[in-house]
């Protein structure tokens, strides 16, 4: 997936807010209101090939790390709860799209129940 194809769909999501809270190439991805926001995504912007930390599901993580070689064990994150994709070209898109999804319910789904209404996603 291209940069800026992958930086426009983490911005679709609803609710989503970018930042760059631990320095000026990894740019992060929060869902929920200022006060409750959360971590979905973490895009080093410096790395070629691009990399994206997303969370998972622990069972599906392992299957995935498994069966992909471009799928890590999350670099600087809980292991057991996140992935890193190297976006080198064997992922298809659809793929990424689809953990990108899942990182984005996991967070979503974790978050109180009004902010869930609030951004219309149940």
């Amino acid at each position: 997936m291209e940069h800026a194809a992958l930086l426009a769909y983490l911005a679709a999501k609803p609710g989503s807010t970018p930042s760059y809270p631990f320095d000026a190439t990894t740019r992060v991805y929060k869902v929920g209101t200022s006060a409750k926001s959360k971590m979905f995504a973490l895009v080093a912007e410096d790395e070629d090939p691009l990399r994206i930390n997303l969370k998972c599901d622990p069972d599906q993580a392992l299957a995935l790390r498994a069966q992909y070689d471009s799928v890590l064990p999350g670099y600087h994150m809980d292991k057991r709860h996140w992935i890193t994709l190297v976006l080198d070209g064997s992922l298809g898109d659809s793929l990424v799209r689809e953990l990108i999804d899942h990182s984005y319910e996991l967070i979503v789904d974790s978050l109180p129940k009004k902010i869930q209404a609030e951004l219309s996603v149940e």
